[in-house]
């Protein structure tokens, strides 16, 4: 099995490092200084789960050369997914599928906008995790879970398999809701009141969660965002 990882931040160096104990090949797409350093040093993970060294790795900036794939991870942030999805073209032939992992409620519909409905999953992971420096990712908190589906919530046989990958990779815990597209939704109330309420006050959780009017603001965005997705037949 072939899997490439597009991002390898905080989710996709994670999961991506956690893969190669049980899948034959993994490739990683990164840029920069961070991809200097995966490929000289190897990819180095810190994680509540237990630390481990990924030596040596196969990384590229450039999609063009690695082929086509089984799957591919998009682990990009939110707002790259498009340009995402146009650069994995080269990776992605007739049974391939892609499987995106951000906060927010867009990145399967854009990918199967430019990739095709056919070639898509949905998802979405839960760990803390982070870049420390180049080549050097830490798991700090919070179960590495996957939660993925088809778009209509079908039970296919490559749900089933990767299923079966996630279930032989040490570190990764991966479910099967019964309505993935409700499941990104209530993730989205979480992340977008809570981030977004921390990015406004900049105080810890404990704190704007206590005091009467700061937690007004957090009932009521809860509120907004969970209006939204019912007006969308989405919970």
């Amino acid at each position: 099995m072939k899997i490439a990882v597009f991002g390898a931040g905080g989710v996709g160096g994670y999961f991506g490092g956690r893969l190669t104990q049980s899948v034959d090949e993994i490739i990683f797409i990164a840029r920069g200084k961070h991809l200097q350093a995966m490929k000289e040093d190897g990819l180095k993970v810190d994680s509540i789960n237990g630390d481990f060294v990924v030596q040596p790795v196969q990384a590229t900036d450039n999609p063009e050369e690695i082929g086509i794939v089984d799957i591919v991870l998009v682990t990009v942030k939110a707002w790259q997914v498009s340009d995402a999805a146009k650069s994995m073209k080269p990776m992605v032939g007739p049974e391939t599928f892609v499987l995106p992992l951000q906060n927010g409620v867009e990145a399967p519909s854009q990918l199967a906008a430019i990739l095709g409905r056919e070639h898509v999953l949905s998802g979405s992971c839960y760990p803390i995790s982070y870049i420390v420096e180049p080549g050097y990712i830490c798991h700090a908190g919070a179960d590495p879970l996957i939660k993925f589906g088809e778009l209509d919530n079908s039970r296919s046989n490559r749900v089933e398999m990767l299923n079966g990958v996630f279930e032989r990779t040490p570190g990764i815990t991966a479910n099967n809701p019964p309505d993935i597209n409700a499941a990104l939704w209530q993730k989205f109330i979480f992340v977008a009141a809570w981030s977004g309420l921390g990015a406004i006050t900049r105080v810890p959780i404990g704190i704007f969660r206590s005091q009467p009017e700061t937690r007004q603001m957090l009932e009521k965005m809860v509120i907004e965002i969970y209006d939204v997705a019912r007006a969308r037949d989405q919970l």
